[in-house]
């Protein structure tokens, strides 16, 4: 029935050179790993940390714009919460975290722009 013989084939387990096949295949995975490390994931930790610096420097004077564009200057930081002048006599409380950026007193807006 069959015309030619019919030969063992070497298990699928066992590779020619078992560790370092294994090793070729690891190895392009480490490097993309490597590569969004350096371009994608340290970049991003470096912004927020920067970001969180900028808002626990928040202080008394300081003219802030909230994540819902809110703009007004401190009148009175505490541990969570900064207080916020609008206009004169409207006041509003806004948690730290919700800050989107805070410039200076005295710091012309554009210096802020520029480090953005």
């Amino acid at each position: 029935m069959f015309s030619t013989p019919a030969y063992a084939q070497a298990a699928a387990g066992a590779a020619p050179g078992g560790a370092s096949a294994i090793l070729v295949q690891i190895v392009p995975l480490l490097l993309l790993f490597v590569i969004f490390w350096f371009l994608i994931i340290r970049p991003q930790q470096q912004k927020l940390k920067q970001h969180r610096a900028m808002v626990d420097a928040a202080k008394k004077g300081d003219e802030v714009v909230t994540g819902g564009g809110l703009i007004g200057k401190v009148t009175k930081v505490t541990d969570g919460e900064v207080e916020i002048e609008l206009a004169p006599n409207v006041k509003v409380r806004a948690l730290k975290s919700t800050l989107a950026s805070v410039t200076p007193r005295g710091a012309p807006a554009a210096a802020n722009d520029a480090k953005a």
